[in-house]
Parts: structure tokens; C-alpha cells; sequence
């Protein structure tokens, strides 16, 4: 799903929506290192496990920091290059035409410090679940700032186009350092919509156009 968006290419006066380069690692850890180095991709790398099952393991992420940790790795997986984004990254609920955003603590920045100082995995558990809430944190406004309703309008637009999907939601984040560069790393159809506020009524709103839009269609 995420090729959906890199294929968009989406950049306007908002900003700027990519994805991070990524692997697909369907088995053998000890191959894990060729296949990286001659796809170029860049140190550190998170991985995800490739199948969400709803186990507490499949929400699980691990930091790569080094060539030779990567053959610690189970896969299959999703290897993914690390953008640092001030540990803060923005869930985007999609319900029909609803759009909720809410901010969730992430992975920490990696520094060249920490890179040239650290080897080896470091497995993050529940990473920015609803425990992990940044919406009422004191944090950097140029962290916390939201991004562009108008961008996010835009990429929602087109996501529910070529996936067929009106139930999803988005992890996005934005390039430390900058203010409109972003970049989704993960879409999850049919999400755990307990987890975004007001849910009940976006869900309630969302099931009766659904029913007035059939209405209409059957009465035509």
C-alpha cells in the first residue's frame, strides 16, 4: 500500500508526502546484509514484522544500527530506512470523508554520535499506541505542528481512489529539520477506531451517509 503513495509523487504548496525506502525480507536473516547493501540502503533501519496479526509481537519494531545486527533479525519482515522525525509521529484517521489526526510518541532520533557509538537490535514494543498519547505533551511546536489539513485532504483523497478503501489510517511523520517535508511509513486498513477521539460520532456520521447514499441510489 505504501507504493500507492510513492507513486503519487505528492508534493504541493503544503509540502511534500514520500515514503522511506523499504525492503520486503521474506526469509533467510544470513542474507539480510547482501541484500541490503546492494539495495543502498542507509543505516539506521526499522523493522516490522510483514504480517499484523494482532499478537502483542506483530506491533513490535526493531532498530538495526549495524551491517552485522542485521542478521539477528526474524524475518518475515519489512526493512525500512530511519527518518528522524523528534520521536513524534501523526496517526491519521480516515473514516469516509473524516479526517482525525492525533499525536503519538515515536522512536527517539539517532544521532551520527549514536550511530558511530551503538551496534546491534533494539526491539521497541507497542510503539505509538494510545498510551503513548503526545497530544497534551510540551513539546516543540515545530514537532507538534500538525500537518496541513489541505495536504492531508489531498493524499486521503487519493489513497481511498486507489486503494478502494474508506476505512484506513495513516502513520506519518515529518523530517526533522524541516516543516513540510513528510513521509507515511505505515497504512492499516480497518484500524482499532477505539483509539481515535470522538470516535462514536465520526463512525455514527460515516454509517449514515452510507445509508442515505443507497437511499438515494434506490430511489433513482
Amino acid at each position: 500500500m505504501l507504493q500507492c503513495v510513492a507513486d503519487m509523487n505528492l508534493s504541493n504548496s503544503y509540502g511534500k508526502v514520500d515514503v522511506p525506502r523499504q525492503l520486503v525480507i521474506e526469509r533467510d536473516a544470513s542474507s539480510i546484509p547482501d541484500v541490503v547493501l546492494k539495495a543502498g540502503l542507509t543505516l539506521p533501519l526499522v523493522a516490522k514484522p510483514l504480517v499484523a496479526d494482532g499478537s502483542a509481537k506483530s506491533h513490535e519494531l526493531s532498530l538495526a544500527y549495524d551491517q552485522y545486527s542485521l542478521k539477528k533479525l526474524e524475518p518475515p519482515l519489512v526493512l525500512q530506512e530511519f527518518v528522524n522525525h523528534g520521536g513524534v509521529l501523526f496517526k491519521v484517521y480516515i473514516v469516509g470523508e473524516a479526517i482525525k489526526v492525533v499525536r503519538r510518541f515515536s522512536l527517539p532520533d539517532v544521532t551520527k554520535q549514536d550511530l558511530s557509538r551503538s551496534a546491534g537490535v533494539f526491539r521497541f514494543p507497542r510503539v505509538s499506541c494510545a498510551a503513548a498519547s503526545a497530544d497534551d505533551a510540551d513539546l516543540d511546536p515545530c514537532v507538534a505542528e500538525l500537518p496541513p489539513r489541505p495536504l492531508l485532504e489531498r493524499l486521503a483523497k487519493e489513497l481511498r481512489r486507489q486503494l478502494g478503501l474508506r476505512l484506513f489510517n495513516l502513520d506519518i511523520i515529518r523530517e526533522h529539520g524541516t516543516r513540510d517535508q513528510f513521509y507515511v511509513i505505515d497504512i492499516n486498513y480497518f484500524p482499532g477506531y477505539g483509539k481515535m477521539p470522538e470516535y462514536e460520532h465520526i463512525f455514527t456520521d460515516f454509517l449514515l451517509s452510507l445509508t442515505q447514499s443507497r437511499y438515494k441510489k434506490k430511489s433513482c
